[in-house]
């Protein structure tokens, strides 16, 4: 069925032909319908350099392929609909660099081993004044507010508004709740094939940011805002499934409800390549205040900062919450929707592959208990110790691409040297008078 035809009966004005960048920024154009099916084949044309891809203004054109398989219709703006595209280059070659193609790059190496990857995500978000300076509910000032009934409903009308956006796309959401910092909620639909759940998400934090201006709001998935307050999470649910999606390959067999063993052999992937990962689940300078935070207002950072895996407890990098699939706590809400999984998959199959042990499970509280130094090994402490850590991976970079790899490192390089260059207001403040 043609696009057009498709805008017909819906009732589309306009298509946003959307692409997301190496730093997890969407980039978009805006296509009438009488012309969406020649764009749709054609490519909608964007200059490389002007976002963040490795180009320069002298490389020609990139080319936006929208996916009409992946197309959500804008609940607060009706008339509109968003679909995620894949780069190519003129020359109808595909952009090795684009985030989107590398995650079914990635998924493609599973099929080809039998195996499909299931994920969920748990985005959270700040409410924040528009300004940008404060928590947008003034009386939102408890020391506990996690799953405060008060605070969740005097921001009723925007939660309701999204959650009603997502029983209108069909995701199967299931529960909103204020989270754990003033100002902080979460909301959670139901998990699905990983490139499905990575379109949701991507266009989740789009739908988000939407509703909340029209509300006077602005919605921030940053990893830290707040210095004394719990940071933005994005934690993953992980399984793996047959070729059929019929049968969960997590699934242990034993009467103590563990996890199989491809299940472990998978968490240890994803445990030797911990800190390189932290490239991708951590991508930016503030990301690393998250995850190494000092306690917060609540009591608990609620993030990782060790590289082990528990049962369920929420203090461990990984949590087995149930007995058909693990949680990563460590990516933020900073992370790409397509690097993420694609370099958690590349890391799981890697233990597969190898059929990684990943040691006895880790059943203590990280934030608290003090452990010998080899039982209890640490994140990266900052971006620049992560991307040396990816530049050293050989399991990522072959899964994901070397030229995906060497983009994202050169960008992420500058952008270090550039934070580097700032003169900040602390270092003023105590070395102004050396």
């Amino acid at each position: 069925m043609l696009l057009s035809d498709i805008a017909s009966d819906r009732g589309i004005r306009y298509f946003l032909i959307s692409f997301t960048d190496l730093f997890g920024i969407q980039r978009a154009k805006l296509v009438p319908a009488q012309s969406i099916d020649y764009m749709a084949e054609a490519g909608a044309g964007f200059a490389g350099f002007a976002a963040y891809l490795d180009m320069t203004p002298a490389d020609p054109d990139i080319l936006a392929i929208p996916d009409p398989n992946s197309l959500f219709q804008l609940p607060w703006k009706s008339d509109v609909a968003w679909m995620p595209a894949d780069l190519y280059g003129v020359d109808g070659e595909p952009i090795l660099q684009t985030p989107r193609l590398v995650l079914k790059r990635v998924l493609k190496q599973a099929a080809e081993q039998g195996y499909l990857i299931k994920t969920g995500v748990e985005c959270e978000f700040f409410l924040l004044s528009a300004d940008r300076c404060e928590i947008s509910d003034p009386r939102d000032r408890a020391a506990k507010p996690c799953y405060n009934q008060q605070a969740l409903m005097r921001r009723y009308d925007v939660i309701s508004e999204i959650c009603d956006g997502m029983l209108d796309l069909g995701w199967k959401p299931y529960q909103n709740d204020h989270e754990d910092a003033n100002g902080q909620f979460e909301m959670n639909w139901t998990y699905d094939d990983a490139l499905v759940t990575a379109d949701r998400h991507a266009f989740f934090k789009y739908m988000v940011k939407s509703i909340a201006e029209n509300h006077g709001f602005l919605a921030s998935f940053m990893p830290k805002p707040f210095s004394n307050l719990t940071g933005n999470g994005c934690h993953t649910h992980v399984s793996v499934w047959d070729s059929t999606s019929k049968i969960n390959l997590f699934k242990g067999t034993d009467e103590n409800l563990e996890l199989s063993s491809i299940a472990y052999q998978f968490i240890g992937g994803i445990l030797e390549s911990a800190e390189a990962l932290s490239a991708f689940c951590n991508p930016t300078i503030n990301s690393y205040k998250r995850i190494n935070s000092p306690v917060t207002v609540s009591g608990a950072t609620w993030s990782p900062n060790t590289i082990s895996y528990s049962g369920n407890n929420r203090t461990h990098m990984i949590r087995i919450p149930d007995f058909d699939r693990f949680e990563l706590r460590l990516p933020d809400g900073a992370a790409n929707p397509y690097l993420l999984p694609a370099a958690i998959v590349a890391a799981g199959l890697d233990g597969i592959k190898r059929k990684i042990d990943p040691g006895d499970r880790a059943d203590y509280n990280s934030y608290s208990d003090r452990l010998p130094a080899e039982k209890n090994k640490r994140l990266p402490t900052n971006l620049l110790d992560a991307l040396r850590h990816l530049e050293s991976d050989r399991i990522i970079k072959a899964a994901l691409g070397e030229s995906l790899i060497d983009s994202y490192l050169k960008l992420k390089y500058q952008q270090w040297h550039e934070y580097c260059d700032h003169i900040s207001q602390w270092e003023i403040d105590n070395t102004i008078n050396c």
